[in-house]
């Protein structure tokens, strides 16, 4: 099966009330924990690349380690580009087999952002690439993305049909409160439902997308602690809402700081108990053994794509 966009991907997962998972890739291991788990589960699944995962693995490395992954899953995967800030780094992943970019221009003036969002979108729709816009700002901090509480704002509603309408996007990525990296809330989670429905009112039947949407799973922190890591007050998005907003007008969630973690908290555990090891392959691979599992459980009780490939 060749590597797909997300058009059909978006339209089943609208009308069956559930949404896609969008991982982030940086090396085989995780690659392969990503893919094995859908396969198992016959999930379709998006894996996203930002910058600084292509800067770091190399574009070709990855566009092989996923071509391996579609040949031994064939399973429906897209290849997405994770926050691309410019028109050039769009056009080089368009260019170079991405099958569906994001185009962050939420920094940018209203017009500014859909002068942005437009000229991508006609590129990448010449080649059959799907775009994502995005309306709104989400605080945190994530690879290239950093964003202060202060300069954080929610999606307006009233924006929404123009700056679809003008640019073509294809999927529109909001802010409702959820946040980039592993320090989502100081209290309670509030995430804004109401301008979520808002929203799905007046783009009826459009796909929306939910970052900085990993759970921050208890578990993986507090062995990160126990293990010598810091990390006080690590906090992320409740899977109750996550699983809310996938049976409203989300279509597309991304996971990326808890496949981290699953990472983290593995590898630190390993060397905790065996100091002295030094075969990558012991560390690595329990690592993409629970990565596999937390996707899996992801894509069966948080997404509820398994099943949908």
């Amino acid at each position: 099966m060749p590597l797909v966009n997300t058009t059909e991907m978006f339209k089943k997962a609208y009308e069956g009330g559930y949404a896609i998972g969008a991982f982030n890739v940086n090396n085989m291991e995780i690659v392969q924990g990503i893919t094995e788990a859908a396969k198992e589960v016959n999930a379709p699944l998006i894996l996203q690349v930002s910058s600084g995962a292509r800067k770091y693995a190399n574009h070709t490395y990855l566009m092989k380690l996923i071509e391996a992954a579609i040949i031994e899953t064939n399973l429906p995967i897209a290849v997405h580009l994770d926050h691309g800030d410019s028109f050039e780094l769009c056009k080089s992943c368009i260019d170079g087999g991405f099958t569906s970019v994001m185009i962050d221009g939420s920094h940018l003036p209203f017009e500014e952002n859909i002068a942005l969002t437009k000229k991508v979108v006609e590129y990448a729709h010449e080649r059959g690439v799907t775009v994502e816009g995005e309306l709104g700002r989400l605080a945190g901090i994530e690879d290239a993305v950093n964003v202060s509480e202060e300069d954080a704002q929610f999606t307006r509603p009233e924006e929404v049909e123009e700056f679809v309408s003008r640019t073509g996007v294809d999927s529109l990525a909001i802010a409702i409160g959820t946040s980039h990296g592993a320090y989502k809330f100081k209290g309670e989670a509030k995430l804004r439902f109401d301008i979520l429905e808002e929203i799905q009112k007046r783009l009826p039947g459009f796909p929306i997308v939910l970052h900085g949407a990993s759970s921050v799973i208890p578990e993986y922190v507090d062995t990160i602690n126990k293990y010598g890591g810091q990390m006080p007050g690590a906090k992320g998005v409740p899977e109750d809402m996550l699983r809310k907003a996938a049976s409203m007008a989300v279509c597309k969630i991304n996971i990326d700081s808890d496949l981290r973690l699953a990472m983290t908290s593995t590898i630190r555990k390993v060397f905790a108990e065996n100091p002295s090891e030094f075969d990558p392959r012991k560390y690595l691979g329990p690592a993409r053994e629970e990565i596999k599992k937390l996707v899996k459980h992801k894509l069966i009780n948080v997404l509820g794509c398994a099943g949908k490939a």
